[in-house]
């Protein structure tokens, strides 16, 4: 077992050098793997750059030929993310430590997103006091600012860099304990506007014996609900609040992807599936609504915050979608529909309220399902009783699961 480092050795190699020595001064066995294409690099790998871009699928003299560093860096961060899988498989992987720029940082954490909850994963990178979310994913990535740029060992860079070193150390050095005490995992999903009940459900479900994780659905939050799922980790998904599937249809700002609503349909995670918050899509302060959407219908949640209604020809599209998503599924599962409203805002009343909007929803996840897949509730979303039966369900297709 080895930590890996992963870095540019053309221009990090010193840099790299330095955290390898001081990670084995510490008593840490390392692999370093080199993911570099243009000069010559100033340290030996345990893994060749040739070896890097064989696993993506060509050779180093091709790359070098081509002169293009956007290919480059793409290249380099699947070969060297191969690499590591292949090394995590062989259970020679105890963490993952990379160092760099903009090239390096990618390469590094694209190796880092490919590996499961729980591998110690540190970045240390020029870009880390800004937007890292296209870095870290859903993934425990921890990013570490580099202050100055990575060029050299200085006083600056040598505090960084020892730190880092540390920091990996302490991560593998002392794993969380397991506990006895351990229960079973539930996943949730919820916004502001279904707040109530997945509070009630999770109140319920804890009475039971499990541990729920509520994800706030803001796009992070489903991706991470999402790779939890993949790991293995779960053993029952309430994916009550499923929002972020609109903002992923019409291109509001907390979209979760594609693959949204797919993880517990591959790996057979008994799952209660609704539509909460599918009346929206998000944007930021309402000049930052994109043009297109002037003629739509909105409401201010608050000086940040601007919600759209979803249309009735939006909602059909958006039934489609859950029904064909849920309808590959190779666990149990159960989709609610709360015929009263699906957020605080929609209901009677209420500034979204759209029974026609909701009903081609509704319509077209009947549709799309075996009629006993779906099951209609008389009630709001955020009713006691919709909690209620959320959680009975999902107890139930639990417990079939396990017989």
């Amino acid at each position: 077992m080895a930590v890996i480092l992963v870095g540019t050795l053309d221009t990090k190699g010193t840099e790299i050098g330095f955290v390898r020595d001081r990670l084995q001064e510490l008593g840490i066995n390392t692999i370093t793997i080199d993911a570099s294409v243009m000069g010559p690099p100033t340290l030996a790998a345990d893994t060749s750059r040739e070896k890097v871009f064989e696993s993506a699928g060509t050779t180093l003299k091709e790359v070098q030929q081509r002169a293009d560093r956007g290919e480059a860096v793409t290249l380099a961060a699947l070969g060297a993310t191969k690499v590591v899988l292949d090394l995590f498989k062989a259970k020679k992987v105890e963490g993952v430590l990379g160092l760099g720029g903009s090239a390096g940082t990618t390469i590094g954490t694209s190796a880092m997103r490919a590996l499961p909850f729980g591998v110690p994963k540190l970045m240390v990178s020029t870009l880390a006091s800004g937007q890292v979310r296209p870095f870290v994913g859903p993934r425990d990535i921890l990013m570490m600012h580099s202050v100055t740029d990575i060029s050299g060992i200085n006083r600056i860079s040598r505090t960084i860099l020892s730190h880092a070193a540390s920091a990996m150390a302490g991560m593998v050095k002392n794993p969380v304990p397991h506990s006895s005490e351990d229960k079973p995992i539930i996943t949730a999903t919820m916004f502001g506007v279904t707040t109530p009940c997945v509070e009630a459900c999770r109140a319920l479900l804890e009475k039971r014996g499990n541990e729920v994780l509520v994800f706030h659905a803001v796009g992070t939050g489903g991706e991470a609900m999402e790779s939890l799922i993949a790991d293995g980790l779960v053993a029952g998904s309430l994916d009550l609040t499923t929002t972020e599937l609109a903002d992923e249809l019409v291109g509001g700002v907390l979209s979760a992807g594609a693959d949204r609503l797919t993880a517990a349909a591959r790996a057979g995670v008994p799952q209660v599936v609704s539509v909460g918050a599918l009346d929206m899509v998000n944007f930021g302060p309402g000049e930052t609504v994109p043009k297109a959407f002037d003629d739509r219908q909105f409401y201010i949640h608050n000086a940040n915050v601007t919600l759209m209604r979803t249309t009735v020809v939006e909602n059909q599209k958006l039934g489609d979608e859950i029904a064909r998503k849920l309808s590959s599924s190779t666990g149990p599962y159960k989709v609610l529909l709360p015929l009263r409203g699906i957020s605080a805002i929609d209901a009677e009343g209420k500034p979204f309220w759209n029974p026609e909007a909701d009903q081609a929803l509704f319509h077209a996840i009947r549709k799309g399902l075996p009629a006993n897949r779906v099951t209609e509730i008389d009630c709001h979303i955020n009713d006691p009783e919709f909690a209620r039966q959320a959680d009975e369900e999902l107890s139930r297709l639990m417990q079939e699961k396990t017989r």
